[in-house]
């Protein structure tokens, strides 16, 4: 077995960070690697150890660190990614570079939370730091994460991420490990927390608050080699294309087909191992072993194809491969006009096309952060293509394969001041299925960015460029390329505040996709390992597992029902606990201000000192003007009440 230590990490305040040491054998100097997170590492998260002993077996000192205020670390977690909790993770770096065991080198890696961490330090160039991989993380809070897209409020994960985090932020220390007094840290978590979702909705501007750890303006910053790793199922992917050019560091993409968790298990599939990929980069950047990862090509994907959709498929068609570059030299702007393409029956005879402002369109597509069932992958999008403008061209006499982001430029018209523009591009088969390929979402009020967004004068055109997201597919010989518009993307984003008309100049209207053309230029495969786990099931973890999603028209709403979670029993080292996770999210057919979301979570963790319970639930209404916000938040511990808070926001609706 790996050894393990469990160690406190001090800060310059006086706070102590709690942290696990998992050693290789031998006497050292090794270099170090760290995860930060806030996902409580002795409970809640105690399942990944085994991938951190793996990591430790090939050489590395692996630090599991509890962020501050969470887990059994000191502080308090006033919000994710605070100036307070950089600070502490930079002191942490310097920290495991002048151990007695230390070679002085210290990589950080991370998935989600993890990664954005891992990206946050690295700009400020800690001088031990030498080499990071983020993993599914992004560039840009505001607009790849689950707070915003395209300038609009999430939905589902704005009710499911926060409220899940609240109830864990309000779970006490580790007993067995804070010691004497755990109780009163407890009380001291539950009478000053925060709900992290307050800030979140009260900034819906790509302000100073969002611009804090978002790499996007400083990413030449970084001198540590970095390795990204997304999935095209997966919110977060952006930074791949966006940001890689600008790195000044040595740089590296390997980008799959998975939604938002591990690679060896995730669905869609195909899966690999990513422990290898790790251990290279980090032998070769922390240790100094010339194994060639620097000298092979910079970019490895999954080139997606043609895929019937399936919300449970467990594979995407295609092959891996690697590029030499980006962008490509064989990458060609390709343009679908509009006016060119045969228009649905929505469309107009004559005249712009006409798409009335409504809420209820988007719920066959997934939920842009999901990670598990049920929002990982889109179902066929004809229900919602019923409801929205479409464009097909003509069957593809050959092959047509794109990388990239494609571009939207239209000319649109609305009645109303704030309105939204969803754009999809789908693969329609020969059988009439349409295959979501990729998306994308713009408040028409940021048009000219985030940062001063502006209303729309009502029945003035306005010339729109619409990025949608970063995407790799092939549509085969046969089949037809479709653009669908609507006039939302729900429930992964909130509705718009209010019914009305948009008007489409299709002939003006013009789809660009990044197309490549000729062979690809480096005809081996790269080497990857392929994964020796089955894939993510959730009704395999733990006992009565469960997943759920719904979707129903009900009393002039449309609404989707969905929940997760089960009971764990006791691991190595590890208490069992119980999870369980709910929401209802809602939006009225006639006026689409009209929308709710309504989520709850319970965890419930069974320590030998004393059984523990937070249970949090988030009720978030709005109409045309504002948003409001109730969280109630009850602690118990043996069944009896110990704490109990609540908090309640208006929030006026900022152009959104």
């Amino acid at each position: 077995m790996t050894r393990r230590e469990l160690v406190a990490i001090p800060m310059a305040d006086g706070v102590e960070l709690s942290a696990t040491l998992f050693f290789p054998n031998g006497d050292g100097p090794w270099p170090a690697v760290m995860e930060a997170l806030p996902y409580r590492k002795d409970d809640l998260t105690a399942i990944y150890r085994p991938g951190y002993a793996e990591l430790a077996d090939a050489g590395y000192v692996v630090c599991w660190l509890d962020v501050r205020g969470t887990g059994s670390s000191g502080g308090l977690a006033t919000d994710e990614y605070t100036e307070a909790e950089r600070r502490d993770l930079v002191a942490a770096v310097q920290w495991l570079a002048t151990r007695d065991w230390s070679a002085g080198t210290v990589g950080m890696f991370g998935t989600s939370y993890g990664g954005f961490t891992s990206l946050q330090v690295a700009l400020d160039r800690p001088p031990a730091l030498k080499a990071i991989v983020p993993i599914f993380a992004s560039d840009d809070r505001y607009a790849d994460d689950v707070h915003h897209f395209g300038g609009v409020l999430k939905q589902l994960d704005l009710v499911d991420y926060p409220t899940y985090m609240t109830a864990m932020n309000a779970l006490p220390p580790v007993p067995q490990i804070w010691g004497e007094g755990w109780r009163e840290e407890w009380d001291r978590r539950v009478d000053r927390l925060e709900p992290w979702v307050l800030p979140w909705i009260e900034h819906q501007r790509r302000d100073a608050y969002w611009r804090w750890g978002s790499a996007r303006e400083s990413i030449e910053d970084i001198d540590a080699a970095t390795m990204i790793v997304g999935g095209w199922a997966d919110g977060y992917t952006n930074i791949a294309f966006r940001s890689f050019p600008r790195f000044r560091a040595p740089v590296r993409l390997l980008i799959g087909p998975w939604a938002h968790a591990a690679t060896e298990t995730s669905v869609p599939g195909p899966n690999i191992r990513l422990m290898p990929e790790l251990v290279r980069w980090f032998d070769r950047w922390l240790k100094g072993i010339d194994n060639g990862v620097d000298r092979e090509p910079p970019i490895v994907l999954f080139a997606q194809r043609s895929t019937l959709p399936d919300p449970l498929r467990r594979e995407v068609r295609g092959r891996w491969r690697s590029e030499p570059g980006w962008p490509p030299a064989r990458s060609v702007r390709t343009e679908l006009a509009l006016a060119k393409a045969d228009p649905g029956g929505l469309a107009s005879a004559d005249g712009p096309d006409e798409l009335a402002i409504r809420g209820d369109v988007g719920a066959t597509a997934w939920i842009s952060c999901a990670g598990v069932m049920p929002w990982v992958q889109p179902d066929d999008q004809r229900p919602d293509e019923d409801r929205s403008l479409t464009y097909t061209w003509e069957p593809l006499e050959s092959e047509l394969e794109i990388l990239g982001h494609p571009r939207l430029q239209v000319r649109v018209a609305s009645s109303v001041p704030v309105a939204y523009l969803s754009a999809k591009v789908c693969d329609v088969f020969p059988d009439g299925s349409s295959s979501l390929v990729v998306r994308g979402l713009l408040n028409l009020a940021h048009r000219d960015g985030a940062e001063h967004p502006t209303p729309l004068t009502p029945g003035a055109t306005e010339e729109i460029d619409l990025e949608l997201e970063a995407c790799s597919w092939t549509f085969e010989e046969g089949h037809r390329i479709r653009l669908d518009l609507a006039a939302a993307d729900w429930p992964n984003a909130w509705a718009p505040p209010e019914p009305g008309v948009l008007s489409i100049d299709r002939d003006a209207g013009v789809l660009h996709l990044p197309v490549l053309e000729g062979p690809a230029p480096i005809a081996e495969a790269p080497a990857l390992v392929p994964s020796n786990g089955a894939q993510h099931d959730p009704k395999e973890h733990g006992e009565g597992a469960w997943w759920r999603r719904e979707i129903k028209e009900t009393d002039g709403e449309l609404r989707a029902e969905t929940g997760y979670g089960g009971d764990y029993p006791a691991g190595e080292q590890a208490p069992p606990f119980r999870e369980r996770y709910e929401d209802v999210v809602g939006v009225s057919a006639a006026d689409p201000g009209r929308a709710f979301a309504d989520g709850k979570a319970e965890f419930e963790i069974r320590y030998p000192e004393a059984t523990v319970r937070s249970f949090t639930r988030l009720r978030l209404d709005s109409d045309r003007d504002a948003y409001r916000l109730s969280i109630e938040l009850v602690v118990e511990e043996d069944g009896r009440e110990r704490r109990r808070r609540r908090w309640e926001r208006t929030i006026p609706r900022d152009l959104q």
